[in-house]
């Protein structure tokens, strides 16, 4: 049987961030069920065009991680952007975001509207005690009725394909661009939409060169791509795998969707208490050029079938137009590729991004698991069954190990530090 210190699961971001952490303690074997690495963070290049599977945009907060990938791209330019973003209100109005704090720039009557139901807090009830305690309730209680009803909540209820209310509060922790009043009336005259992703950066070659320069100091011969894990034995600390090999191992470090960790694990997965969204990504190339100037667009509107549109031609300076379109759904429903391209097509010419274009070029890819939903039940079963596993040496990283709502740069980071204190632990 063979023998591994460290066993990892998923040769995405997180996981190759992982064994490239142990550096010299090389005891570790991959296992990728796909044929190639990245996870969802891959690259396509096809007719001229350069997509990812989805909006892959880096904002790092530690600049050592950043110069430490970018010297080991081999010479890859990496573009930096001031973020463009916008928000579809109609063909000829687009308004900043976020939303909240630009409602000045509504037409008059729904501007008025939302800024009486922001300081009366209509909707919620400025004499209610008892604090939100869902995802959509806090929406109402902090913007009232008019700003929550126009954007937010339509637009994160097309993205997580769920009703807000079955969300945790805090369900999008610090990605959520959180104002108050005197913030959002500060910014009728004195604009500051600034955010964590105020700038970001982004190589020639797209996302995967981000995974080739974690890829590059893991030792090839230690992945082994199509090959699936199908069974962890906690008592024997025995995997199995698709391809009927089993290794022993004393650590395994997964990035797997937490609840089918459990179930290869032999833990029992509580009925409806691990949910999650799926996202059909449409990546369509044209003839030329559309809107400039914007790197991504938010779609509230629920007769239009997408939720945000991203703009690869306005970060690259190309001269056709590059696009990803995202459209959220439950999970496992049926993708009908042809009828959703055409309703997509039809979308992009009502809101005015396609005008008598020529689509030249496309590709798709449905992630499922896509966004996973934050609830207080999920927290609370996802931290007692860790400290379980954890105490059998199986060990969660990333946003689906975590099952939370976080940055790629963030599973570096958690990665990076899981493999320094397992290290520690091995040394003694």
């Amino acid at each position: 049987m063979e023998r591994v210190r460290y066993l990892v699961i998923g040769a995405g971001v997180s996981g190759l961030a992982f064994a490239d952490a142990l550096g010299k303690d090389d005891d570790y074997l991959v296992l990728e069920a796909d044929a190639e690495i990245g996870g969802y963070c891959k690259t396509i290049a096809q007719d001229g065009f350069v997509w990812d599977y989805s909006g892959h945009f880096f904002h790092f907060k530690h600049a050592d991680i950043e110069k430490d990938l970018v010297a080991r791209m081999g010479g890859q330019k990496v573009l930096k952007i001031e973020k463009e973003s916008r928000i579809f209100w109609s063909r000829d109005r687009w308004i900043d975001f976020p939303f909240q704090k630009n409602i000045h720039q509504l037409p008059q009557a729904d501007f008025l509207e939302c800024l009486s139901d922001l300081h009366f807090k209509t909707g919620w009830g400025r004499d209610r005690k008892d604090p939100p305690k869902s995802f959509g309730e806090m929406l109402y209680a902090r913007f009232g009725r008019g700003i929550a009803e126009r954007f937010l909540v339509p637009y994160n209820e097309k993205l997580y394909a769920t009703q807000l209310d079955a969300l945790d509060v805090d369900a999008m922790g610090r990605f959520f661009p959180h104002a108050d009043v005197d913030d959002i009336i500060k910014n009728f005259t004195q604009a500051d939409n600034a955010s964590y992703n105020s700038t970001f950066t982004y190589p020639e070659g797209g996302a995967i060169q981000y995974v080739h320069a974690l890829a590059s100091g893991v030792r090839t011969d230690r992945i082994a791509l199509g090959e699936r894990l199908t069974k962890i034995d906690l008592r024997t600390k025995v995997a199995t795998t698709s391809n009927d090999r089993e290794v022993a191992f004393e650590h395994v470090v997964s990035s797997a969707p937490f609840p089918k960790l459990l179930a290869l694990a032999g833990l029992p997965v509580p009925a409806s208490t691990y949910s999650w969204n799926q996202v059909f990504v449409l990546n369509l190339g044209f003839d030329r050029k559309g809107p400039s100037k914007i790197h991504w667009a938010y779609f509230p509107q629920r007769d239009i079938s997408f939720y945000r549109v991203g703009f690869y031609d306005n970060i690259f300076g190309s001269d056709r137009m590059s696009l990803y379109v995202e459209l959220g759904s439950p999970p496992g429903a049926t993708v009908d590729v042809e009828a959703s391209k055409a309703r997509v097509l039809a979308d992009l010419e009502k809101t005015g991004i396609v005008e008598g274009h020529r689509l030249v070029s496309s590709h798709h890819v449905v992630m499922d698991p896509a966004y996973v939903h934050v609830t207080r039940a999920a927290a609370t079963d996802f931290a007692d069954k860790k400290a379980l596993l954890a105490s059998r040496g199986v060990h969660t990283v990333g946003r689906y190990g975590g099952w939370t709502y976080c940055s790629i740069e963030d599973n570096i980071v958690e990665s990076r530090a899981l493999a320094k204190s397992l290290s520690r632990i091995w040394r003694g």
